[in-house]
């Protein structure tokens, strides 16, 4: 008996500690990957044309232009990007929203079908969609997510989208450059930060992921520092064709 009692304690407190990954990466994926893109386009852009031989003005010019202009386009574009599909989503919604109104037994019968190809049997299956259609905003949601798979009441906001990525960008832009802007002459402090930020960056990443965070952390190394090598040879061969 008391063995019995003991698995039944286990199981519960297994099931209550249950839990999962969040799947979609919430708001660490994409706020890390803009870090990320930031810190890797702006460190090629400067390598790039630290290779073809410049001042160091040119350089600290090169990155704060790299920053600036990568974040306004990331932010233009994920605002025209999730605007977009917004308003695809509420035309949509809009369309949803007029069946139910104009055909709402047909509606009702196709939720049905949905709970029935689902295993339900088809009387319950009935009795659940008429219950849960009586409420025209909540058959509207209930619609959205069995056939649109979406969430009517969690759209994302344009606005929202435009300045995390503007200011995610721009954190990982800045990386390279700021050793520059803190007095330093030469390259190797603004590479080094910016490996160092890369490797961290993978690092994070890896809590979206099923990697560990030292695999994720060197491959991010790897492929930022592979992009800085091979746009410090093209600048090089660059700056002596051109010079």
């Amino acid at each position: 008996m008391a063995i019995i009692e003991t698995e039944a304690a286990l199981h519960v407190a297994h099931r209550d500690n249950h839990t999962h990954r969040d799947v979609n990466g919430g708001w660490l994926r994409p706020a890390v990957f803009g870090a990320m893109d930031g810190l890797v386009s702006n460190l090629a852009l400067m390598t790039g044309v630290a290779g073809g031989s410049v001042a160091q003005q040119t350089i600290v010019l090169t990155g704060l232009a790299g920053l600036a202009a990568g974040a306004f386009s990331m932010a233009a574009g994920e605002y025209t990007s999730v605007a977009s599909q917004r308003e695809l989503v509420e035309a949509e919604l809009d369309v949803e929203r007029r069946e139910l109104r104009k055909h709402p037994a047909d509606e009702e019968a196709e939720l049905a079908a949905l709970y029935e190809a689902r295993g339900v049997e088809p009387e319950l299956a009935r009795e659940v969609a008429r219950q849960l259609s009586k409420d025209p905003e909540q058959a509207l949601e209930i619609h959205a997510r069995e056939e649109l798979g979406i969430d009517p009441g969690d759209l994302p906001s344009p606005l929202v989208a435009a300045v995390s990525s503007f200011g995610s960008f721009a954190l990982g832009a800045l990386l390279p450059v700021l050793p520059y802007l803190l007095g330093a002459t030469a390259l190797w402090p603004a590479l080094l930060l910016a490996l160092f930020g890369l490797f961290a960056c993978g690092a994070v990443v890896a809590k979206v992921t099923a990697r560990t965070w030292w695999y994720s952390g060197l491959r991010q190394l790897a492929l930022g520092g592979a992009a800085a090598g091979v746009t410090y040879v093209l600048g090089s061969l660059f700056g002596t064709a051109v010079g």
